[in-house]
This record gives structure tokens, sequence and C-alpha cells, in this order.
């Protein structure tokens, strides 16, 4: 049995740092602290000045990135990637940094975001005689690069990236710079830091407090950050797009402790949980978590709705991600892997059960059975974002919309297939007025279904690296 909870997964977290002796080291740790981002595999390539060295593996930071490996990832310079890919996708071939030699010399790329695109243009490459190793969208960028004609790496990039359409936040290295670039419209974060005189790069903030860097700014949209032995240098070599913000970074996919798009991740979940409460206000005896991603949610939520908080549930952090199901059918057993109700504070209790989102509807449906197996009188879902309705071709591993059950189901209708004794919940106004973010900067295709690009085929690329 392959158990995880009914999640969207954000299939990347990228971290770069320039001019620190112990650069890999400290991407190490970087990755750490983005763990949460993608959790089958991650790498790192190093620059000691003059080349890159290389590890990529399976398997969490913890485990693969030991010390003899970053005693082997020489240099000043490094960035690193962790990954969590789609079903059947899951080989070394696919990650990341990826690196080759070419006539712009040695280049190595990391790549939060997708290409909607990236399918056409692979089979464009291949007919002119590209090889490629991997199934990843990424690889697209590097073959390109490397056939530009260009005076040198930074330009072969920047010629490229400005004839790519999609979502990327993308770091690259070579063995004299740390090039940083954001697409135009500024779908995935990426922010930039500073550690006494180095530079350093990350998805998310969280990353920066780690190591003890400071957060200097978010990495614009359209930018393009070179960092070299004379320092920055930024450009804007796209042409300007409207912006579109992932919102579910501050949904679900970014750590609380994170500032995400300039704003704080924590705030913004407690005020969606607040607003939560005004919208959809329940008479209940407990507000509890589905941790870990509702916890700031139901405080907010408690907070308005003058409820008491209580974590009712409790999760498994310890858990892999196979395990044998017992042949004498358990009910629940998936969930009860991760998560257990504590019985004593939910016996005889009307429940407000408070979760980021709802996607197929099958573990929304366990947890309300346990709960009430655990004794509550009344479960009720709240949850803090509008129905799901849409996949996701920007960078994050969604199912096909016939697979989301609010495509499909009224909420009412998704009410009853929980089994819950009512559901609400958060309208698009309310989260984004909870964020603090304009509906007209911000992408929220899975709520609405408007595409902010065009979308190839209808349908995702091979692989959203």
């Amino acid at each position: 049995m392959n158990f995880t909870l009914d999640k969207f997964h954000d299939e990347c977290g990228v971290f770069g740092i320039y001019g620190h002796a112990e650069a890999s080291t400290l991407t190490q740790l970087g990755l750490f602290a983005l763990q949460h981002r993608g959790q089958e595999a991650c790498g790192i390539v190093s620059s000691d000045g003059e080349s890159l060295h290389q590890f990529r593996s399976m398997g969490l930071v913890a485990d693969v990135l030991n010390e003899d490996v970053l005693k082997t990832l020489k240099g000043a310079s490094a960035i690193g990637h962790t990954r969590y890919s789609t079903a059947g996708k899951n080989t070394i071939k696919e990650v990341q940094p990826f690196s080759v030699a070419c006539q712009h010399g040695q280049i190595a790329v990391c790549h939060n975001g997708n290409l909607p695109f990236a399918k056409q243009k692979r089979s464009e490459l291949e007919k002119q005689g590209a090889i490629f190793s991997s199934t990843s969208d990424t690889e697209t960028i590097l073959h390109s690069i490397a056939r530009c004609e260009a005076a040198d790496a930074i330009e072969a990039i920047s010629k490229v990236l400005t004839e790519t359409e999609g979502a990327f936040s993308l770091l690259f290295l070579t063995p004299k710079s740390l090039i940083v670039v954001r697409d135009p419209r500024g779908f995935r974060p990426l922010n930039l830091g500073k550690l006494k005189d180095a530079w350093c790069v990350a998805s998310e903030t969280c990353a920066f407090d780690l190591i003890d860097a400071e957060y200097v700014r978010e990495i614009k949209t359209g930018e393009m950050l070179v960092i070299d032995e004379q320092g920055l240098h930024s450009s804007f070599p796209f042409a300007e797009k409207p912006r579109s913000v992932c919102t579910f970074e501050h949904v679900y996919f970014s750590r609380p402790d994170s500032v995400i798009f300039g704003k704080s991740v924590n705030q913004s979940r407690h005020q969606m949980g607040k607003q939560l409460a005004v919208e959809h206000p329940c008479e209940a005896d407990l507000v509890v978590p589905v941790p870990d991603s509702g916890v700031a949610a139901a405080i907010g939520f408690a907070a308005q709705s003058n409820i008491n908080y209580r974590q009712a549930i409790i999760r498994n952090h310890y858990i892999g991600r196979t395990f044998i199901e017992p042949s004498q059918s358990i009910r629940s057993f998936g969930v009860r892997l991760k998560l257990n109700p504590v019985r004593n504070l939910i016996q005889g209790r009307r429940v407000v059960l408070i979760d980021d989102s709802i996607v197929r509807g099958t573990t929304s449906k366990k947890i309300v059975q346990m709960v009430r197996e655990a004794g509550a009188k009344e479960v009720h879902m709240r949850i803090s974002c509008p129905p799901t309705i849409s996949p996701c071709y920007y960078g994050v591993d969604t199912p096909r919309k016939a697979d989301l059950i609010a495509a499909q189901m009224s909420v009412d209708e998704v009410c009853r297939y929980i089994e819950a004794d009512s559901l609400g919940y958060l309208s698009m106004e309310g989260m984004l007025e909870a964020i603090g973010f304009e509906s007209d900067s911000s992408c929220v295709a899975c709520w609405n279904g408007k595409y902010p690009t065009a979308v190839a085929y209808g349908q995702p690329t091979i692989d959203n690296s």
C-alpha cells in the first residue's frame, strides 16, 4: 500500500548560494528547510570556480546528503533542489539539478514550476538531433541554451527564456556565476537573502532562518539576477505580463513561518480562518484542525467564533510512504497511519474540523468517519479556500479535473459524500482579502478554471518538475 494524504503537492523547492566557503553544507541545510516542498529526491551542484561538481539521489535530504557527499561538493557556490515526482516518473534520471557541458561551458539548472509547451519544444529538439536523458520539461531549457547562438551562457539563458512560456523560478550555476530567473508572471515564489558577504536565494524564507541569513527581498517578477565576484546585476529581459502569483502557496504549500510574495503565510492562514468563521458560522463545542495544514486557520476560526480550540487529532510525523495493508480490512487504515483522534476530547462533543482543501474527498470522508467513531456528536467540515475544480499546469501535481470532487458535485453533494453534518468553503473574495491579494494579480485557476496562460492541449506536460 502506497499512502499519502489526499493533497496537492508542490513539486519542488530550490536553494542557491554564492560566495561562502561552506556553500554545499549551507545548501544542504536550505534544502532541509524546504523538504516539505519535495520529499522523494534531492541534489546539489557546486562550483569551485573552475568546474561543477554534482550529486543527485533518491531520498530525503538528511538521509542522502551526508558529510561524505558534501566533501565532494567543493567550492564557494552551489544550487540545490528537492523534488516531489508524479507517479511512474520517480527515477534518478529525473532528479535535479541537471548539468551539461556545451559551447557556453558548464551549466547546471534547477527549476520550480512547469512549462506547458515543453512537450512540443521537446519534439522539435529531438527532430534536430537532441538526446534527452529524462522526461522533465526543465531539460528542454538546457538543450535550448546549449544550441543558442550567444556570446556566453548568460546571454543564452536570457534569449531562451524570453521565448519560453510558463511558470519558472530557475537557478543556474556556471563555474563563475549564479543566475536567478523568475518568470514575468511570478507564478512560483523566489526570494533573495544575505549571509555576511554571501548571497543566497530560496523558494521560501524559512530556509534563510535556518542558516541565519537575512531576508533581503523577493526576486521580482520577470527579473534576471546574475551574482558573480563583481556583485549583483539585475535586469528585466522579458516582455511585461500580468502578475499571477500562486495563491495556493498561502493556502497550503508554503511553511507558515515563511514570507511568500512579501506576506506572512501564518498571518494569511489565521485571517482565512477568521473569515471562514464569519462566512460559515457553526454552533459547536470544539474547533479541531486537520494537522498540520489546518492549524493556523483553525486558530483563527476559533478566535473569531469564540469556540474552544483543541488539537484533538494527532499526526504521526515519522511515517514512510509504503505499508502492507492488513488482509483483514481495518476501517480508515490509510488515514490512521498518519492521523489519530484524542477520544476524550472528542467524545460527546460537536466538532468543527478545519482543513485547507478537499481534493478527491476520500481522505476527508475517512477523517469524518474517524472523528465520529471517536464519539463526536456532530462533525462539521470547514475549508479555508474555495472548492477546487481545476488542475494546475504551473508546477503543482494535481489530479485530472474528473477526479476533483468539487468539479463533479455541488457543495451539498460533497457534504453528503464525506458524511459531514455541514460543509462550508471560504469564498474567493474572502480568501483573497484575508491574504491581501488582488484578484487581477493572483493565479486562482484551480478554483475558477481561468488560466493566466494558454495550456498546451488542455493538458499538463510530461513532467511538472
